[in-house]
Protein backbone atom coordinates (compact mmCIF):
# COMPACT_ATOMS: atom_id res chain seq x y z
CA UNK A 1 0.00 0.00 0.00
CA UNK A 2 1.26 3.82 -0.91
CA UNK A 3 2.32 6.10 1.94
CA UNK A 4 -0.09 8.81 2.67
CA UNK A 5 3.00 10.53 1.90
CA UNK A 6 3.69 9.11 -1.50
CA UNK A 7 0.23 9.83 -2.44
CA UNK A 8 0.64 13.53 -1.65
CA UNK A 9 3.65 13.74 -3.73
CA UNK A 10 2.15 12.05 -6.74
CA UNK A 11 -1.11 14.82 -6.25
CA UNK A 12 1.53 17.94 -6.43
CA UNK A 13 3.17 16.03 -9.61
CA UNK A 14 -0.42 15.57 -11.13
CA UNK A 15 -1.18 19.09 -10.17
CA UNK A 16 1.63 20.39 -12.12
CA UNK A 17 3.19 22.31 -8.58
CA UNK A 18 6.62 23.17 -9.45
CA UNK A 19 8.14 23.01 -6.22
CA UNK A 20 6.09 19.65 -5.77
CA UNK A 21 7.58 18.32 -9.22
CA UNK A 22 11.32 19.32 -8.44
CA UNK A 23 11.07 17.85 -5.23
CA UNK A 24 9.88 14.39 -6.67
CA UNK A 25 12.72 14.48 -9.17
CA UNK A 26 15.09 14.88 -7.11
CA UNK A 27 13.57 12.38 -4.49
CA UNK A 28 13.99 10.25 -7.72
CA UNK A 29 17.34 10.86 -9.02
CA UNK A 30 18.77 10.16 -5.06
CA UNK A 31 17.09 6.79 -4.71
CA UNK A 32 14.54 8.11 -1.53
CA UNK A 33 12.91 5.19 -0.09
CA UNK A 34 9.99 7.26 -1.07
CA UNK A 35 10.58 7.48 -5.20
CA UNK A 36 9.50 3.90 -6.22
CA UNK A 37 5.62 4.46 -4.74
CA UNK A 38 5.43 7.99 -6.49
CA UNK A 39 6.59 6.38 -9.58
CA UNK A 40 4.02 3.38 -8.84
CA UNK A 41 1.11 5.81 -8.32
CA UNK A 42 2.20 8.39 -11.66
CA UNK A 43 2.78 5.35 -13.92
CA UNK A 44 0.61 5.22 -17.16
CA UNK A 45 1.26 3.45 -20.19
CA UNK A 46 -0.42 4.51 -22.21
CA UNK A 47 0.08 8.09 -21.96
CA UNK A 48 0.06 10.46 -24.86
CA UNK A 49 3.26 12.59 -23.84
CA UNK A 50 6.09 12.22 -26.95
CA UNK A 51 9.45 11.65 -25.95
CA UNK A 52 12.31 13.26 -28.00
CA UNK A 53 15.63 11.97 -27.37
CA UNK A 54 18.89 14.80 -28.97
CA UNK A 55 22.19 12.88 -29.43
CA UNK A 56 25.41 13.10 -30.84
CA UNK A 57 28.79 13.80 -30.41
CA UNK A 58 30.28 17.04 -28.46
CA UNK A 59 29.84 20.24 -29.51
CA UNK A 60 26.98 19.50 -32.47
CA UNK A 61 24.57 22.32 -31.42
CA UNK A 62 22.46 19.99 -29.21
CA UNK A 63 21.25 22.57 -26.67
CA UNK A 64 20.50 25.01 -29.12
CA UNK A 65 18.39 22.61 -30.91
CA UNK A 66 16.54 22.25 -27.86
CA UNK A 67 16.10 25.80 -27.70
CA UNK A 68 14.80 26.06 -30.81
CA UNK A 69 12.63 22.64 -30.20
CA UNK A 70 10.97 24.05 -27.41
CA UNK A 71 10.57 27.61 -29.21
CA UNK A 72 8.09 25.34 -31.40
CA UNK A 73 6.31 23.32 -29.43
CA UNK A 74 5.55 26.63 -26.78
CA UNK A 75 4.14 28.16 -30.09
CA UNK A 76 1.80 25.38 -30.63
CA UNK A 77 0.29 25.90 -26.90
CA UNK A 78 2.08 22.62 -25.37
CA UNK A 79 4.15 22.41 -21.92
CA UNK A 80 7.45 20.82 -22.39
CA UNK A 81 9.32 19.48 -19.95
CA UNK A 82 13.03 19.18 -20.64
CA UNK A 83 15.50 16.75 -19.27
CA UNK A 84 19.42 17.92 -20.27
CA UNK A 85 22.10 15.17 -18.85
CA UNK A 86 25.23 16.56 -18.06
CA UNK A 87 28.65 14.93 -17.03
CA UNK A 88 28.76 14.83 -13.51
CA UNK A 89 30.47 16.70 -10.35
CA UNK A 90 33.02 14.37 -8.88
CA UNK A 91 32.44 15.99 -5.40
CA UNK A 92 28.56 16.62 -5.64
CA UNK A 93 27.72 14.03 -8.27
CA UNK A 94 25.30 16.77 -9.43
CA UNK A 95 25.36 18.15 -13.09
CA UNK A 96 28.48 20.20 -14.01
CA UNK A 97 27.06 22.34 -16.75
CA UNK A 98 23.96 24.39 -16.11
CA UNK A 99 21.54 24.23 -18.98
CA UNK A 100 19.31 27.48 -17.81
CA UNK A 101 22.00 29.19 -18.56
CA UNK A 102 22.21 27.70 -22.23
CA UNK A 103 18.40 28.25 -22.33
CA UNK A 104 17.73 31.48 -20.67
CA UNK A 105 14.90 32.56 -23.59
CA UNK A 106 12.98 29.56 -21.72
CA UNK A 107 14.29 29.36 -17.63
CA UNK A 108 11.63 31.73 -17.06
CA UNK A 109 8.69 30.24 -18.32
CA UNK A 110 6.56 29.20 -16.26
CA UNK A 111 4.93 26.19 -18.60
CA UNK A 112 8.68 25.18 -19.70
CA UNK A 113 10.00 23.04 -17.22
CA UNK A 114 14.02 22.18 -17.79
CA UNK A 115 15.98 20.10 -15.67
CA UNK A 116 19.81 19.30 -15.63
CA UNK A 117 20.57 15.81 -13.91
CA UNK A 118 23.84 14.62 -13.49
CA UNK A 119 25.39 11.81 -15.11
CA UNK A 120 27.35 10.09 -12.44
CA UNK A 121 29.12 8.01 -14.24
CA UNK A 122 26.41 6.01 -16.05
CA UNK A 123 27.54 5.19 -19.08
CA UNK A 124 24.77 5.30 -21.98
CA UNK A 125 24.68 8.93 -22.38
CA UNK A 126 21.77 9.70 -20.07
CA UNK A 127 21.32 9.47 -16.57
CA UNK A 128 20.14 5.91 -14.94
CA UNK A 129 17.50 7.51 -13.50
CA UNK A 130 16.56 9.25 -16.80
CA UNK A 131 13.83 7.15 -17.38
CA UNK A 132 11.75 7.66 -14.28
CA UNK A 133 12.20 11.34 -14.77
CA UNK A 134 10.73 11.00 -18.15
CA UNK A 135 7.21 9.65 -16.28
CA UNK A 136 7.46 12.34 -13.95
CA UNK A 137 7.27 14.72 -15.86
CA UNK A 138 4.98 13.16 -18.53
CA UNK A 139 2.65 12.70 -15.23
CA UNK A 140 2.81 16.30 -14.87
CA UNK A 141 0.94 16.81 -18.38
CA UNK A 142 4.42 18.09 -20.25
CA UNK A 143 4.40 17.14 -23.56
CA UNK A 144 6.81 16.61 -25.66
CA UNK A 145 9.82 15.95 -23.23
CA UNK A 146 12.59 16.37 -24.62
CA UNK A 147 15.91 14.28 -23.37
CA UNK A 148 19.52 15.78 -24.40
CA UNK A 149 22.22 13.99 -23.78
CA UNK A 150 26.02 14.06 -22.58
CA UNK A 151 27.22 14.01 -26.03
CA UNK A 152 30.06 11.43 -25.82
CA UNK A 153 29.82 9.09 -29.06
CA UNK A 154 29.12 5.34 -29.38
CA UNK A 155 27.97 4.69 -25.64
CA UNK A 156 24.91 6.86 -26.29
CA UNK A 157 23.20 4.70 -27.94
CA UNK A 158 20.83 4.37 -24.54
CA UNK A 159 18.78 7.19 -25.27
CA UNK A 160 17.35 5.08 -28.43
CA UNK A 161 15.61 2.79 -25.42
CA UNK A 162 14.24 5.80 -23.46
CA UNK A 163 12.72 7.87 -26.19
CA UNK A 164 9.45 7.38 -28.87
CA UNK A 165 11.77 9.19 -31.54
CA UNK A 166 15.41 9.79 -31.36
CA UNK A 167 17.40 12.62 -33.10
CA UNK A 168 21.37 12.42 -33.95
CA UNK A 169 23.02 15.58 -34.53
CA UNK A 170 25.98 15.53 -37.08
CA UNK A 171 27.96 18.96 -37.71
CA UNK A 172 30.47 19.45 -40.30
CA UNK A 173 34.11 19.20 -39.50
CA UNK A 174 33.96 15.62 -37.98
CA UNK A 175 35.54 14.47 -40.53
CA UNK A 176 36.30 10.20 -40.09
CA UNK A 177 34.30 10.29 -36.89
CA UNK A 178 31.50 9.69 -38.85
CA UNK A 179 33.14 6.09 -39.31
CA UNK A 180 33.66 5.55 -35.94
CA UNK A 181 29.85 6.08 -35.02
CA UNK A 182 28.65 3.24 -37.75
CA UNK A 183 28.74 0.36 -35.46
CA UNK A 184 26.72 2.18 -33.32
CA UNK A 185 25.04 5.52 -33.14
CA UNK A 186 24.28 5.89 -36.61
CA UNK A 187 21.61 3.14 -36.14
CA UNK A 188 19.56 4.66 -33.05
CA UNK A 189 18.63 8.16 -35.05
CA UNK A 190 15.15 7.99 -36.18
CA UNK A 191 15.96 11.28 -37.41
CA UNK A 192 19.72 12.25 -39.15
CA UNK A 193 20.21 16.07 -38.39
CA UNK A 194 22.60 17.84 -40.16
CA UNK A 195 23.13 20.91 -37.97
CA UNK A 196 24.95 23.93 -39.02
CA UNK A 197 24.39 23.90 -42.73
CA UNK A 198 25.71 26.65 -43.28
CA UNK A 199 28.95 25.80 -42.67
CA UNK A 200 31.37 24.47 -45.07
CA UNK A 201 31.63 20.85 -45.51
CA UNK A 202 27.85 20.16 -45.13
CA UNK A 203 27.96 18.25 -48.62
CA UNK A 204 31.11 15.56 -47.06
CA UNK A 205 28.99 14.74 -44.22
CA UNK A 206 25.64 14.74 -46.57
CA UNK A 207 27.34 11.98 -48.01
CA UNK A 208 29.13 10.47 -45.75
CA UNK A 209 25.86 9.87 -43.85
CA UNK A 210 24.21 8.40 -46.71
CA UNK A 211 26.85 6.02 -47.31
CA UNK A 212 26.82 4.52 -44.07
CA UNK A 213 23.58 4.04 -44.69
CA UNK A 214 25.03 1.01 -46.78
CA UNK A 215 25.29 -0.70 -43.39
CA UNK A 216 21.71 -0.81 -42.75
CA UNK A 217 19.90 -4.28 -43.83
CA UNK A 218 18.23 -3.99 -47.32
CA UNK A 219 14.46 -4.87 -45.16
CA UNK A 220 15.25 -1.74 -42.76
CA UNK A 221 14.05 1.89 -43.71
CA UNK A 222 16.24 4.74 -43.94
CA UNK A 223 15.86 7.69 -41.76
CA UNK A 224 15.19 11.17 -43.33
CA UNK A 225 18.42 13.02 -43.18
CA UNK A 226 17.39 17.15 -42.26
CA UNK A 227 19.90 20.07 -43.07
CA UNK A 228 19.41 23.03 -40.29
CA UNK A 229 20.91 25.57 -38.31
CA UNK A 230 20.01 25.63 -35.07
CA UNK A 231 21.56 28.95 -34.41
CA UNK A 232 19.89 30.80 -37.69
CA UNK A 233 17.29 28.81 -38.07
CA UNK A 234 17.21 27.61 -41.49
CA UNK A 235 15.75 24.10 -41.97
CA UNK A 236 14.19 23.81 -38.71
CA UNK A 237 10.42 23.92 -40.11
CA UNK A 238 11.66 20.54 -42.45
CA UNK A 239 12.78 19.07 -39.24
CA UNK A 240 9.66 19.68 -36.68
CA UNK A 241 7.55 18.64 -39.64
CA UNK A 242 10.20 15.19 -40.21
CA UNK A 243 9.83 14.65 -36.21
CA UNK A 244 5.59 15.70 -36.13
CA UNK A 245 5.45 13.18 -39.05
CA UNK A 246 7.24 10.42 -37.76
CA UNK A 247 5.33 11.07 -34.04
CA UNK A 248 2.53 9.95 -36.31
CA UNK A 249 3.91 6.95 -38.58
CA UNK A 250 3.90 4.52 -35.76
CA UNK A 251 1.76 1.65 -35.52
CA UNK A 252 -0.83 3.19 -33.16
CA UNK A 253 -0.97 4.01 -28.96
CA UNK A 254 -1.15 0.59 -27.95
CA UNK A 255 1.84 -0.77 -29.65
CA UNK A 256 3.79 2.05 -27.94
CA UNK A 257 2.62 1.54 -24.82
CA UNK A 258 3.49 -1.73 -25.48
CA UNK A 259 7.17 -1.08 -26.36
CA UNK A 260 7.71 1.80 -23.61
CA UNK A 261 6.57 -1.00 -20.70
CA UNK A 262 8.76 -3.33 -22.05
CA UNK A 263 11.57 -1.48 -22.21
CA UNK A 264 11.15 -0.09 -18.92
CA UNK A 265 10.23 -3.73 -16.87
CA UNK A 266 13.52 -4.81 -18.90
CA UNK A 267 15.76 -2.23 -17.52
CA UNK A 268 14.48 -2.60 -14.12
CA UNK A 269 14.72 -6.27 -14.18
CA UNK A 270 18.46 -5.62 -15.56
CA UNK A 271 18.77 -3.09 -12.36
CA UNK A 272 17.32 -5.23 -9.67
CA UNK A 273 18.98 -8.15 -11.07
CA UNK A 274 22.15 -6.93 -10.74
CA UNK A 275 21.02 -5.88 -6.92
CA UNK A 276 20.29 -9.35 -6.19
CA UNK A 277 23.54 -10.64 -7.46
CA UNK A 278 25.58 -8.50 -5.29
CA UNK A 279 23.99 -9.37 -2.38
CA UNK A 280 23.97 -12.98 -2.90
CA UNK A 281 27.73 -12.36 -3.34
CA UNK A 282 28.00 -10.58 -0.47
CA UNK A 283 26.29 -12.80 1.97
CA UNK A 284 28.64 -16.07 0.73
CA UNK A 285 31.55 -14.24 0.79
CA UNK A 286 31.25 -11.59 2.54
CA UNK A 287 31.62 -8.78 0.37
CA UNK A 288 32.05 -8.41 -3.73
CA UNK A 289 35.84 -7.26 -2.88
CA UNK A 290 36.14 -10.31 -1.12
CA UNK A 291 34.98 -12.38 -3.56
CA UNK A 292 37.41 -10.73 -5.94
CA UNK A 293 40.10 -11.44 -3.37
CA UNK A 294 39.16 -15.21 -3.11
CA UNK A 295 39.57 -15.59 -7.06
CA UNK A 296 42.84 -14.16 -7.01
CA UNK A 297 43.76 -16.41 -4.13
CA UNK A 298 42.60 -19.00 -6.34
CA UNK A 299 39.79 -20.15 -3.79
CA UNK A 300 37.61 -19.97 -6.46
CA UNK A 301 36.39 -18.53 -9.82
CA UNK A 302 34.39 -15.68 -11.51
CA UNK A 303 32.23 -18.75 -13.29
CA UNK A 304 31.89 -20.56 -9.91
CA UNK A 305 30.23 -17.61 -8.47
CA UNK A 306 28.07 -17.50 -11.78
CA UNK A 307 26.94 -21.23 -11.20
CA UNK A 308 26.10 -20.25 -7.50
CA UNK A 309 23.85 -17.78 -8.06
CA UNK A 310 22.35 -19.78 -11.24
CA UNK A 311 21.41 -22.67 -8.63
CA UNK A 312 20.30 -20.10 -6.13
CA UNK A 313 17.66 -19.13 -8.59
CA UNK A 314 17.16 -22.77 -9.83
CA UNK A 315 16.31 -23.69 -6.10
CA UNK A 316 13.92 -20.45 -5.48
CA UNK A 317 11.91 -21.60 -8.83
CA UNK A 318 12.00 -25.48 -7.05
CA UNK A 319 10.62 -23.93 -4.03
CA UNK A 320 7.61 -21.99 -5.43
CA UNK A 321 6.80 -25.20 -8.12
Amino acid sequence: MLSSKADDFARKVRSCDTRGLARVLSMVENGHPLAHSILHSLYNPERSCLTIGITGPPGGGKSTLTDRLITYWRGNGNKVGVIAVDPSSPFSGGALLGDRIRMQDHASDPEVFIRSMGSRGHLGGVSGTTRDAIEVLAAASYDPVIVETIGVGQTEVEIASLADITLLVLVPGQGDEVQTMKAGIMEIGDIIVLNKADRPGIEQLEMSVSASFELIPDQAERPPVIRCSAQTGEGLDKLTDAIVSCAFSGTGRKATARKRTTLILGSIIREKGRELARKLVSDRYGSVEEAIESILEGKTTPYEIGEVLSGFLENKQENRE
